[in-house]
């Protein structure tokens, strides 16, 4: 049957960088200027788009963004098409800031899922996730989504490792509880 999904848009800023995680569907496109700038950030100011995977409610708005440094899953690229190198689909992380912003491979969801990890927030550590987590309580539909189960499994057994708290591709950000 049919489903309704809004992805979670993420702003990461401070220092250098000012990163968009994910830019929402098609449909958010009316919106996201207004939503940005109620955060003082214009689509100019955004350095680095960050979409963790390729579907339309996590990747509709890119376009909003022609000056930012681009990376769609595994695809890293800059200005008019220049693709740059990097290791994500061996499984190396890509710094963005040190010490403080990179975004990590956690295949699963689809074969070219990323994860952006934050460290040395208010809150923590903060893995902007994607669908890595579907939302908070999501034990129940995730593999149903996941191309690759055994791989996300893994991946999201990573992030609740390092990350306190989790942003989800889908509803609000949750603490990570450990026993």
């Amino acid at each position: 049957g049919s489903s309704r999904a809004d992805g979670t848009v993420t702003l990461v800023s401070g220092g250098p960088l000012t990163v968009l995680v994910d830019t929402g569907g098609p449909w958010l496109r009316p919106h996201l200027p207004a939503l940005l700038e109620s955060h003082g950030v214009t689509a100019e100011d955004v350095t680095h788009v960050v979409v963790t995977h390729g579907h339309s409610d996590h990747v509709g708005n890119v376009n909003l963004f022609p000056a930012a440094t681009l990376l769609v899953g595994f695809d890293l690229s800059r200005g008019e098409g220049l693709y740059l190198p990097h290791g994500l689909a061996q499984g190396v992380p890509l710094v963005l800031h040190p010490g403080h912003l990179e975004v990590t491979p956690t295949p699963g969801h689809t074969r070219a899922h990323v994860s952006l990890v934050a460290s040395g927030t208010e809150l923590g550590t903060v893995a902007v996730a994607g669908d890595a987590f579907e939302r908070r309580e999501d034990e129940e539909e995730w593999r149903a989504l996941s191309e690759e189960p055994e791989e996300q499994r893994r991946s999201r057994r990573r992030l609740v490792a390092l990350a306190d708290v989790i942003v989800p591709g889908h509803g609000e950000p949750f603490r990570v509880c450990r026993e």
